[in-house]
């Protein structure tokens, strides 16, 4: 089984748009969407759930007015301000990191399980998919994409699927990092602007620090064909293949508009075919790396 995670630097490079695109040319693939922060995935792929799981990826600290003196420890020294002057735990700020289970004399401070997000496998006409939800300011995302991997693997397993292709996250922090590790490759999509550069070979050195081939992608390489040359002339120095160059059009955005992939929505447009080409070559390296 080979795993490919479609990661960049930055947000709004059009990871989603070529990982939904993917997900239409694959055949007998499960698709992940570890965006779990701001998942995206579903407005193209439109995944019916048929499995939710909970989440308890933070704890809460819950005080027993029973047990309460009242005596301010936990409030004094709780660093985050969660508890309130009349002793009761605001459950937004509070970080569940127990200090103040520690400092309480009697005992009438614990820390329970709450639920941070939900993990769902879904079906699309394309195929399987795992993907999640975290709750707004919860933490612990990078734990609930391990389980969203987790999920897509066995999905694979039982659907007999020779590939998984994940959706990372933006940018190189524990999401991504949960996404990457492990996989066959990576395929990093950038643009041509001076943060996409910046961006990309932040991507790159994450992917090379975990030991994972990687490909490029150039976006809307025609916008600014100066940084496009400097992305290839880098990647070629550093032995990086540039797997696709793909054109700006205004159809990928009337693509969205209509909740549909590029490859369905304009399969004749000059992004289709490059996004095909870009996946048959992905497609032949991961075979030839198996070899």
């Amino acid at each position: 089984m080979k795993q490919l995670t479609v990661l960049s630097g930055k947000g709004g490079t059009g990871k989603t748009t070529i990982t939904a695109a993917f997900a239409v040319l694959a055949k007998n693939t499960v698709v992940a969407d570890c965006d779990v922060d701001a998942p995206d995935l579903h407005m193209l792929l439109h995944p019916k759930v048929v499995k939710t799981q909970e989440f308890k990826g933070a704890k809460l600290a819950v005080i027993d007015e029973e047990k309460c003196t009242k005596c301010d420890q936990c409030r004094e020294t709780c660093r985050f301000d969660a508890i309130t002057e009349d002793t009761k735990v605001d459950s937004i700020s509070c970080e569940g990191c127990g200090v103040c289970v520690v400092v309480c004399p009697v005992g009438a401070i614990t820390l329970v399980e709450r639920i941070s997000g939900y993990a769902y496998i879904s079906k699309t006409k394309h195929g399987f998919m795992a993907h999640a939800m975290l709750s707004p300011g919860e933490a612990n995302s990078g734990k609930l994409v391990t389980l969203v991997r987790q999920n897509a693997r066995i999905l694979a397993e039982k659907e007999h699927s020779g590939l998984i292709v994940i959706d990372g996250s933006p940018g190189i922090g524990c999401p991504v990092i949960a996404s990457v590790t492990g996989v066959d490759a990576g395929l990093v999509v950038t643009e041509p602007t001076m943060s996409g550069i910046h961006d990309l070979e932040r991507a790159l050195q994450l992917l090379k620090h975990f030991g994972v081939p990687p490909f490029v992608c150039v976006n809307m390489y025609d916008i600014n064909r100066d940084n496009a040359y400097r992305i290839v002339s880098f990647c070629r120095e550093n032995s990086i293949e540039v797997v696709g160059k793909i054109p700006f059009n205004p159809v990928v955005t009337e693509a969205m508009v209509n909740g549909k992939s590029i490859v369905e929505f304009a399969p004749e447009s000059d992004v289709a075919i490059e996004i095909e080409k870009m996946w048959k070559k992905i497609l032949s390296a991961l075979e030839h790396g198996s070899d």
